[in-house]
Order: structure tokens, then sequence, then C-alpha cells
């Protein structure tokens, strides 16, 4: 099963903590937002630190109204307190009442803005909070609550022909309040207003193409909530689907695709079947086909037959057409009698992935954006199914790349490349002051926790961190400040509603998830905004439900995953291999540059997250900071980060690397390829260096991580437990770094699934194939018997291998001149599975070792994982169903014991931007409530009522893109 391990944590990427951490002169006054309409605030007292007799507290104004032109704030202490001194404003104490009054400078607060004061007071024993706060007489005890909506019309995906009115429904309410507007919205148009319940209305005049509608609702008192956006099409009149859109017949054989209508017809409808154009050695058959009211949206299939005659390999298109319809064509190319199975099956694979109809990919203008998956209600490591990863896009470029070596067409390669670039890599405007980043101060320490009730973390300025050497040599190589790395994740439809840099409605957008530690869980995450803008979460948005300071600055901030853009330099490596047999080396060489220059950038992840010495790094203040190289460890860690502000006035920007690496991000392909592939250079002046170090470093990691059973543990980490503690006595050392079983995470344990396994083995397993080197081929030699003992394939598609594994022991402390055997590091797997991508990244791993050593049993298992998986094909590629039983935990609240649920700081109150609450009784589901509309709901909520785990064949790209890939893997090395 997958879902206490891959599906509850595979990308936590806790940001660190220091994903706020404000550089000293990082705090700066708030700038506010533009204004709404209405008179309402809210105020949020926060004690700061407290002692005995005295107390620090913040007192924070939010502007939920029209905007304020001079402000006075008031309250009324409950148990004696006396303000001492305050800032950013002046006070008068009468007895037990406060009055403050603004500075010049903060005396103007905007709808949605802020304004923060500070003091210092006495206390007695008791430190009770006051709860009477009004702001120029009116009171902010809790504020205006926005109201909540939900878009019930149109529903995501659907379509509708050109001139049809397009309905238009929502439910609104307000619970503190009546609604007293609910407009629909249209591409960022008002198209529909309606007042009065029910909330209706239509579109007419839409034209042709992709769309995206949100509602939004108005309150009595101004507040405005507005919907994730669901994107629709609209379609040049009533039409035929045919799909795929594409086929590849053997000669003589045969390949089919179905015909649907893509909306209810008010009769029957008889669609003919011809070729349109194309050689007449392809004949399609059954020639007509009859929908009817009650069957227009099952597909009737169509046989495409190609002549057994031998001759040239031909096209042609064929049309499903029907009056007063706008027709479906399907191209059908022949492919050799003497095609490699392997490598039909891939052509079969790569056109139900790139079929619009299956759902894998939105499109924006002429570029493609992968789902995570087609599915929408889908919890792992991203929470929503369309969301997207940077790991999504390093799959694209590989199905691309080996489309290209197939076909000779490196078009869609490149355009890939594009997309990445243009909706991952964040532009100059979303990263706007990198300008102002200090190499000599990269950021602001702050500890990480094992438990998230110990968040927020405090800054720490007084913890020494050191100097960043990789800044300088970039901006000299690329001439520029910005880092050119991918984010992790990304909002592909908006769901979550943040939008652009906090505008609502752009998408794709820049969010993050995990960032409060090892413990945290994908169930226990707060989304929050890459672009953080105060507009949506608390008073300084969702910054001091991670990091404690005395003030919040608007700010910006990326986690880039490692692995992922180690992946894409890899493919690029692939890709240049395989243009260059071509001839066509030119095409690409453009991305191949960018590779290269993704590589010299992906060098922060080989640092200490705060730049400090690497090796025996044992307490925050007393671990050294390093000047140089002294604080690269050469590793894949877990992730690097960077930030700053969103004022471009602003003088503070920040980067962090990662002390912590894991096993399964290791990729020794990428730095070969970054160190000896002449096309991939960096243009920096130490950057193939440096990953020449980092491709040895990398392979005597994995080597002193390996068990005596075979399977690679955990990793290491200069930071024990995030905050240079000191680890248990007798932990060994690698290079003076300490060995973590599970590094990063602990629920579920980081290690456990074996996926993580075949994703690293299959890059070393590449590595040995292309440049047989021996340090490669020893660790592979002992762990690929080890997997095909776990693994069983049998007939008609059965097929297990392993899922999560157990870990007891450690190794032996590292000796590069005489390493340990390891003998007291064991691991044993505790349950198998079916899952298909990690079955084809276990197959790609045996097929790259059999093809350099020969060895028949890794070819055999590979081949028989392989086919396998074709026994499992449906409609838009290679899927198992599988349960979930970790569904259960969408209402969990925060349980103090365990420390599990959705934890948020007492006291801390906001709100998500379709309205959802946030506070003390959150759970998943709650800040989360669109999944209530989702049409796979209704099985959770049975779950969560009492019935069994709900089953779900989900279609993730990742795992369809890798299987699509292992197809090729294999007509690559073995031919037929």
């Amino acid at each position: 099963m997958r879902q206490r391990t891959r599906a509850g944590r595979l990308r936590a990427r806790p940001l660190a903590l220091a994903i706020a951490a404000l550089t000293a002169a990082g705090i700066m006054p708030l700038v506010a937002p533009a204004a709404h309409a209405a008179v309402a605030c809210s105020v949020n007292y926060t004690v700061v630190n407290e002692w005995s007799g005295g107390f620090v507290a913040d007192v924070t104004i939010k502007n939920e109204g029209d905007p304020i032109n001079g402000w006075s704030l008031a309250w009324t202490f409950p148990n004696g307190q006396q303000v001492t001194n305050l800032w950013n404003g002046t006070h008068t104490q009468s007895g037990a009442k406060v009055t403050v009054a603004p500075l010049d400078w903060n005396r103007n607060i905007a709808t949605g803005g802020t304004a923060t004061v500070g003091f210092q007071g006495t206390r007695t024993a008791t430190n009770g909070k006051p709860t009477d706060f009004t702001v120029n007489g009116v009171s902010c005890t809790g504020g205006n609550k926005a109201p909540t909506v939900a878009l019930t019309a149109p529903t995501t995906g659907q379509s509708f022909q050109s001139g049809q009115a397009i309905p238009l429904a929502a439910t609104a309410s307000d619970s503190d309040g009546t609604v007293s507007k609910v407009e629909f919205v249209a591409d960022g148009v008002v198209v529909a207003t309606d007042t009065t319940v029910p909330y209706q209305g239509s579109w007419s005049g839409a034209s042709v193409g992709d769309h995206a509608v949100v509602a939004r609702a108005t309150d009595n008192g101004g507040l405005v909530s507005t919907t994730p956006l669901v994107p629709i099409k609209v379609l040049a009149g009533a039409t035929i689907v045919a799909s795929p859109a594409a086929v590849s017949v053997k000669q003589g054989s045969t390949a089919r695709f179905g015909v649907t209508l893509a909306s209810q017809p008010s009769a029957s409808v008889t669609v003919a079947v011809a070729r349109t154009s194309g050689s007449t050695d392809l004949t399609a058959t059954p020639t007509s086909l009859t929908f009817t009211t009650a069957n227009w949206n099952t597909p009737q299939n169509v046989t495409v037959t190609s002549a057994a005659n031998g001759g040239d390999l031909v096209t042609a298109v064929f049309s499903a057409t029907a009056t007063g319809y706008a027709a479906a064509s399907v191209t059908a190319k022949e492919i050799s009698a003497t095609t490699p199975p392997f490598q039909e099956a891939f052509l079969t694979q790569y056109n139900k992935i790139k079929d619009p109809a299956s759902g894998y990919f939105r499109k924006f203008g002429d570029l493609l954006v992968p789902y995570h998956a087609v599915e929408t209600l889908m919890v792992e490591a991203p929470d929503h199914g369309h969301q997207t990863t940077s790991e999504a896009f390093s799959y694209y470029l590989w199905l691309e790349a080996s489309y290209g070596k197939i076909s000779g067409d490196w078009a869609p390669f490149k355009a890939a490349w594009a997309s990445m670039e243009k909706f991952i890599i964040p532009a100059k405007a979303d990263q706007p002051t990198n300008d102002k980043y200090n190499p000599a101060k990269p950021a602001t320490y702050a500890p990480e926790h094992n438990r998230m009730d110990k968040y927020p973390s405090v800054l720490d300025t007084s913890v020494s961190v050191g100097q960043d050497p990789l800044a300088a040599e970039l901006k000299s190589a690329y001439g520029t400040d910005d880092v050119y790395g991918m984010h992790w994740l990304l909002d592909v439809d908006n769901t979550l509603g943040f939008g652009r840099c906090g505008d609502g409605t752009t998408a794709p957008s820049y969010i993050n998830t995990y960032q409060r530690g090892s413990s945290e869980s994908v169930w226990e995450t707060i989304p929050q905004p890459s672009c953080d803008t105060f507009k949506h979460g608390g008073p300084n948005g969702y910054l001091d439900l991670f990091t404690k300071d005395s003030s919040y600055a608007k700010q910006w901030k990326y986690t880039n995953a490692p692995d992922a853009d180690a992946r894409a330099v890899q493919v690029a490596m692939f890709a240049e291999q395989w243009a260059t047999a071509q001839g066509k080396q030119a095409l690409i060489a453009p991305e191949l540059d960018k590779a290269a220059k993704m590589g010299d950038y992906l060098r922060y992840a080989m640092f200490d997250k705060y730049f400090k010495k690497i090796g025996n790094c044992v307490g925050a203040a007393a671990c050294p900071a390093a000047t140089g190289k002294d604080s690269s460890h050469y590793l894949m860690s877990w992730y690097y980060a960077w930030g700053g502000a969103t004022d471009t006035s602003a003088g503070w920007a920040w980067r962090i690397g990662t002390g912590a690496s894991h096993q399964g991000y290791q990729n020794p392909l990428a730095a070969y390829a970054l160190a000896k592939v002449p096309s991939l250079k960096p243009k920096s002046a130490t950057g193939q260096q440096d990953w020449a170090k980092s491709m040895d470093r990398q392979l005597e990691l994995l080597q002193w991580l390996q068990s005596a059973d075979g399977g690679i543990a955990g990793g290491v980490t200069n930071s024990w437990e995030g905050n240079y503690g000191t680890p248990p006595a007798g932990t060994p050392t690698f290079y003076g770094m300490f060995y973590d079983a599970h590094p990063v995470w602990r629920d579920p344990p980081s290690n456990r699934w074996f996926g993580f396994q075949v994703w690293q083995m299959e890059r070393t397993a590449a590595l040995y194939r292309m440049t047989g080197d021996p340090r490669a081929k020893k660790i592979l030699d002992k762990w690929v018997p080890w997997a095909i003992a776990n693994t069983t394939v049998g007939t008609g598609g059965n097929f297990q291998i392993p899922s999560d594994l157990q870990w007891t022991g450690a190794p032996d402390t590292w000796n590069p001149g005489t390493p340990g055997a390891n003998a007291g590091l064991r691991v044993s797997v505790l349950n198998h599975s079916q899952d298909v991508g990690i079955a084809a990244a276990l197959a790609k791993t045996l097929l790259n070792y059999a093809s350099k050593s020969g060895t028949t049993p890794a070819k055999t298992t590979g081949e028989g994982l392989l086919t396998a998986l074709l026994s499992h094909q449906d409609a838009k590629g290679i899927a198992i169903p599988e349960t979930r039983g970790d569904y259960s935990r969408f209402d969990d609240k925060y349980d103090a014991a365990s420390g599990e649920g959705t934890y948020v700081p007492p006291g801390w109150t906001g709100k998500m931007p379709n309205g959802d609450p946030i506070g003390q009784d959150s759970t998943f589901l709650s800040i989360r409530s669109f999944y209530k509309n989702d049409p796979d709901w209704p099985k959770v909520q049975a779950h969560l009522d009492g019935g069994p785990a709900p089953t779900f064949t989900y279609h993730r790209f990742w795992a369809q893109a890798e299987i699509a890939t292992a197809f090729s893997l294999h007509t690559e090395l073995f031919g037929s």
C-alpha cells in the first residue's frame, strides 16, 4: 500500500524555517494592498516573550474595510498590566485602558493592510489578553468574517459548444451577516451577477478555446471570497471527440481509437468514419457509428488496419463527421512490422499521455503544463491532483526526449523545456530583489524542531552563518542575480486561490506546503503562497506560522527539489547523445546550454543550510561559519531555497542550502554529465570541478550506506535534527557528517518507501552502463540480487515489488581507504505492492545493469515487469487500483499527545483565499473545503462515516512517463 509511505510524504520540503528567515535588514514596514469597500477590522495580540514581572507583546491591526487614514487603537488590560515602552506608535494609559496613536509613516492602512505596534510592559502573576480592541471607536474583537462560496456550475473540464449559453451556479453564505451579491467571473471579467438565492447566471458569447471561471461572493460588510478557478473548454459548435488523436499501426496489424460526442445531443446522431487523406494501405472500420441521448459519451471503438504488403511506411488521417458537428480527426502512422514490441508500446503510451482527452496536461497558449495526476482528489506529496511538481516537468522532458530519439522530431522536447522555463522556473518578476542579496550574510538562522507545536521558530541573529561562495561567480558567468532553478510545487488550476503574488486569479501559481520540521506530514500542512503579500492567512500572511520575529515583511520564497533539476540535466545528456546520433544536436543546443546553467545553480544543494563548515558540526553557536567551499558536502541534499522582499526598494534577499542528504536524491549520472560532457559544461569558474568532486562523493556515500543485504540506507546530515544538535553517542559519520536512517522527515520514515531505492539506483545503473564505472558496478552487484530476490513476476500481469522497508543497525564510520563491511546494517521488506511507476523504474535499473553486465536474471526480471505492465492498460495509460486507508486523516484534528493533526499556534487565526477559516480546530479538510465538491468525494465521505477505505485508479503523470521511457529504454538497449 502507498498510503503511509510515499502517499503521505514523498515530497516533503520543509523549507526551512528560514524560508521566512529575514536578513537583519529585512524587517520592513508593511505595504497595504488595494482597497475594497466597507469598514471592518480585526486585531491580533501576541505575547512575544514574558518573564517574572514583565513581558513583550505585539498588537497588529488588520483593516478589513475602507482605507483608514489615521487611527486610534484602544484596549483594556484584564490583569493590571502597565505599558512601560511602546514602539511604532505613541501611547497613553489611564488605569487599565491603553490608547495608541500612529506615527506619520504608519497612520494609513489600506484595505487588507496591517499596522503593528509592539510594547514592553509589567505584569502580575496572571497575564491575560485583552478582548475589547477598538479602532477609531469601532470594535475589532473579531472583525467581519468573509462569506463562503462554492461554484457548482460549470464543473472542471466541462465542454460547451460555441454559441451555447454556459450555465453558471454557486452556493454562498455568510456566518455573521448576509451575502449581498455573487459575481461570476470568466477570464477575469464579470459575466453575470445575482443577488438572491439560488445564485445563478449564464455566460453567452464565449470564444472557442480554453477558459477559466470563478464565483465571487461579497457580504454586507464588503468582504469578498473567491472560489478556485474552474477550467472549461468552448468548442466550435457541436463537436465529435476522437481519442487518442494519434495511433501507431504496425504494418500488417491493427490499432484502435475511440469516438464520443462532446455534449449530449437532443436526438440520435450518426457519425461517419472515413479516411480523408493519406495512403489507402490504412483502412478503418466500422464506417458508421450511432450515438443516442444515452450513450453519447460512451466511447465506440474504430479499428485501423494496415495492409500487410511490405511497402513503404505510410500515414493516413481518418475523420469522424456528422451533420452539424465539428469533425474529429485521428492520424494513423504505420510502423515497421519488425518494430520492437516495446517501441510499439512506447508509442501507444506516448499517444495516450499526449492525447488532450486523457487530461494529463493543461494548455496555456501553445505550451503544456503537466498535472501531477489526471485525477483531482489525490493527497500525497502535492495535496491536490491538479497541482504539479518540478518532478513532473523533469519527466515531461524525459518523455519528449525519448520521443525525439524514436521519431527524430525534437520540437516537443524544446516545447517541454520552454514550458518548464516559463511556468516553474521563477522569472525576474517573480524574484525581483535578488540584486539586494548579500553573499556575506546569506540568511538568518532559525532552528528546526521535531514537533510542529514548537513552531513558530524564533529567528536568532546571534548565531553566525557562513559566506555564500557561489553568488559572485554565478553572476559573473550569467550576468544576472537571479537563480535558474525550478520551484518544486505549482497550483496549476489555482485551486487554492492564491493566484500570482496574491492576485487571487492567475494560474498557474507558485505555492508551498511543508515548512515545519521532521514531524509534519502532508496531512498536517497549511498551504501557503510562495509570494506572501498578507492578502490571505492572518495579519502577517502565513509567515508567523513558521517563524517568530518582531515584525514581518511581504516576501517571495522558493524551494528547489534537487532530484528534479538533476533529472532534467540527466535527460539533457540523453537528448544530446540521441540528437547527435541523428545529426540534429544543433536543434537542441540552446536547451543544452540551459541545462548546464541549471546544473551550475544546482550546486546550492551541495552546501550546508547556513554555510557552516562541514563535519562535526554540533551546537548552532559553536559550529563555525565557513568562508569558501568548506561549507560544501558535495552531495545532493533535500533542497535549496531562496527568497527576498517583494518591495524592490527594500534591501534584502536570502539563500540557503541544506545539510541533510537522502540517498534517494543522489544522481551521480547528472554529476558525470556536468563534469565530463563538453556540451553540458557549466560556465562558472568552478562548476565543472565541483561536479567532478560531487560525482566521487555521491558514489562514496552510496557505498557507505549500502546494507549487508544490498539495500541503500537513509543518508547523512551536517545539522542533527535541523538545529545542529548533538546526535546519540556512537552515531557513525561520513566525512564528519552524522548517519541518519531517515533524513528530513519521520511521518512516515523517509527511507521506508522502496521507490527512493529505484529512483536513485536507476541513475547509478545508467552511469554504469554508459561509463563502466567500477564503483557503480560494485554497488549494483550487491543491490540488484537483493531487489530481484524480493520481486515476483507471474503470469497474466501479476507482479509484486517491495513497498515498505525496515532498517536496523547502522553503517560503519566511513574510512575512504578501507571502507567497512556494514555487517550490522540490515534491511527487510515489510510488504509488497503493484506500484506501476516504481515497477517501471525498477525495470529500468535492471535493464541498464543487464546491458552492461550481461546478467540474465536482471534482464529477465526487467522484461517481465514491462510485460506485466502491458496487462494493465486502459484508455489513459497503465494503472492498477489502490486502496487509500490514509484518507481517514482528512478530518484529523490536532492531538497534543501524539503531535499529529493540523497544528495552529494558540491564538492564531486566519483564512484561506476561499474563506475557509484557519484556527486551532482546523483539519486538512476544513482548510480545503473545495474537496467536498469533488466528484469522487462521496467515496471518501463514506470512509469517514465508518465505511471501508476508498479505492482509486490513479494516473500520475510521472508514473505514466516512467513507464513510457522504460519501454523506450528496452528498445534502445535490446532492440527486438
